[in-house]
């Protein structure tokens, strides 16, 4: 029973470690997708928020999802970090 429990916590740890693999990803190619978008300004993002946004509000939604994203990349990161090392606890005994 035990043996199997140590597996599935590994096997959590290795897909957080692949979430959080893909996030960062994701974080990498949306910063430079952040500058090209607000210095060109496209009309078809303002279509995208709707009518009556301008782009000092677009670039607010913007940033603070940026953070929410990181803050739950944070997160994430404390949990898998924790499944790691309980992984190695439960190898240990």
């Amino acid at each position: 029973m035990d043996e199997i429990f140590t597996k599935k916590v590994r096997a959590a740890a290795v897909a957080g470690w692949w979430t959080l693999l893909i996030a960062s990803c994701i974080l990498l190619i949306q910063w430079p997708a952040y500058l090209l978008i607000i210095t060109k300004q496209p009309a078809g993002i303002r279509c995208f928020f709707g009518e009556g946004v301008n782009w000092s509000e677009i670039r607010t939604i913007w940033l603070w999802a940026m953070v929410a994203s990181k803050l739950g990349f944070g997160m994430i990161l404390f949990v898998v970090i924790w499944l790691t090392l309980w992984t190695r606890q439960l190898t240990k005994k």
